[in-house]
């Protein structure tokens, strides 16, 4: 029996070791990578909790329409702690309805007042990056301010939502105070993933949400097809600065494996020299090369 445990102590800290190994190569690798881009990139991987990998991971970076995500939060827990169900209806004038914003809301109803349910403008917001429906949203847990507390409350202080998309846009530079780090990111991504969805409805169907996105098919989604693996994510784009670069190309998530293990990702492009398709596969490649290297490590000590 002595020798037993004593093979199944060996076998363990030989796994341990290995699975170190791995992950700093990992790091490596992204480090070299991220280096040879025309662009400042940031990176941060937590797998199964506890295992974390970054790159650039404490930088700040702008969040663009990945803050929808922490502000669907918000909206969940407003939601859970006053009884709403997300079934439930909410009253919209026609002055929210506006048309010089990337509305898809507004393609379908027109400047009209009307009546959708919070799932419904959460499904805008989170699946289609609904610039109105985010600001519905904002009005109904009241202001970004809302968020940031919550953030802040829950130990993700650098995740700073400050501004409405309507602000945004008669101001393009305010997108900047919108902003979070990925190691902050990953950390929410992770908790929301493990802990929020647990036993909460409304955070429930933030997940069904993000697990059935329709935008950035060519990001951290893209090496995943026919994988097996489960993502919900939030991405994030911007166009042009005054230099000519784009602002953030950004896409953050959770993955879940078939084997019960997961990992959550961040991955946040700022100032590309790149056009959108570029600047997208590079959060492509990075998803790659996370994804291999994980499930790389599973398979080695199956």
């Amino acid at each position: 029996m002595r020798k037993v445990i004593i093979a199944i102590l060996m076998f363990l800290s030989s796994a341990a070791v290995s699975q170190a190994q791995q992950y700093a190569d990992l790091q490596t690798r992204l480090a070299d990578y991220v280096s040879r881009q025309d662009a400042c990139v940031g990176v941060a991987v937590i797998v199964d909790g506890k295992d974390t990998i970054d790159v650039n991971g404490r930088r700040d970076f702008p969040m663009l329409s990945v803050y929808k995500f922490p502000q669907a939060i918000a909206v969940a827990d407003y939601c859970r702690r006053l009884g709403i169900q997300t079934g439930d209806s909410l009253a919209i004038s026609a002055e929210e309805m506006h048309a010089n914003t990337y509305s898809p809301m507004y393609a379908k109803y027109g400047k009209n007042s009307l009546r959708l349910s919070v799932s419904e403008l959460l499904a805008y917001s989170l699946q289609q990056s609904d610039n109105n429906a985010c600001d519905i949203l904002f009005r109904l847990i009241g202001g970004p301010a809302k968020v940031a507390s919550l953030m802040k409350s829950m130990g993700y202080g650098e995740v700073i939502v400050a501004n409405t998309e309507n602000e945004m846009h008669r101001n393009p530079y305010l997108c900047y105070q919108n902003r979070s780090t990925p190691l902050a990111m990953a950390g929410l991504l992770e908790q929301f993933n493990t802990v929020l969805r647990a036993d909460c409805p409304q955070m429930q169907e933030v997940a069904a949400l993000m697990e059935n996105c329709s935008t950035g098919v060519d990001r951290l989604a893209a090496p995943l097809t026919d994988t097996g693996v489960v993502i919900g994510h939030k991405t994030g784009t911007a166009d042009r600065n005054s230099q000519g670069r784009l602002v953030a190309i950004n896409d953050v998530g959770y993955v879940n494996l078939p084997d019960g293990r997961h990992y959550s990702i961040a991955v946040f492009v700022a100032d590309s020299a790149y056009d959108m398709a570029s600047t997208a596969s590079i959060i492509a490649t990075v998803s790659r090369m996370v994804y291999k290297a994980i499930t790389a490590e599973i398979s080695e000590h199956r």
